[in-house]
């Protein structure tokens, strides 16, 4: 099946099963490897990527589903040299212990920061209306799809609360 996906600014026209998971499209056939595959059952959130602004489960969704669409990879973040904030923010915490869920770690808490400046409130928020208050229970709940084996979950939130202090 023929799919057009725009990943990290690129276009990419591919051919493929229409069984593919967009994770195994972005590794086994676009070569994109930053993108972890984990549980392969959307439990664990290593292969979380941003598709059109929101963060998803890579393995639970088909790449045919996605023709058209925008999608960001760890890629597409950052660079050796040029890292993103939030990458930064993991290098400088030792957020990301073995390193193997630390892709899809900082996947998600760059599009968790954008749901934050939107507005949109979490399981914890005390409000509905926005204007959150960034503390580690409400970063600790929005990032709670994606697991840590190594257990480094304060580091990641100090440096999840490191480049949101930085990007205000």
């Amino acid at each position: 099946m023929k799919t057009s996906l725009t990943i990290n600014g690129e276009v990419h026209d591919l051919e493929a099963d229409s069984r593919t998971t967009l994770l195994d499209a972005l590794r086994n056939h676009l070569d994109l490897t930053g993108t972890k595959k984990g549980c392969d059952h959307g439990q664990c959130g290593a292969c979380t990527v941003i598709v059109n602004g929101r963060r998803i489960n890579s393995c639970l969704s088909l790449a045919c589903m996605h023709d058209g669409d925008e999608v960001t990879t760890i890629e597409g973040l950052g660079q050796p040299g040029n890292l993103s904030d939030l990458q930064a923010a993991f290098v400088k915490h030792d957020g990301y212990q073995c390193g193997y869920c630390t892709p899809g770690q900082i996947c998600s808490a760059t599009a968790m920061l954008q749901e934050v400046k939107d507005g949109w409130p979490s399981h914890v928020s005390a409000s509905l209306t926005g204007d959150y208050d960034l503390t580690d229970g409400e970063i600790s709940e929005r990032m709670s799809g994606n697991l840590c084996r190594c257990a480094a979950y304060p580091n990641i939130v100090d440096a999840i609360r490191d480049a949101a202090e930085a990007g205000k």
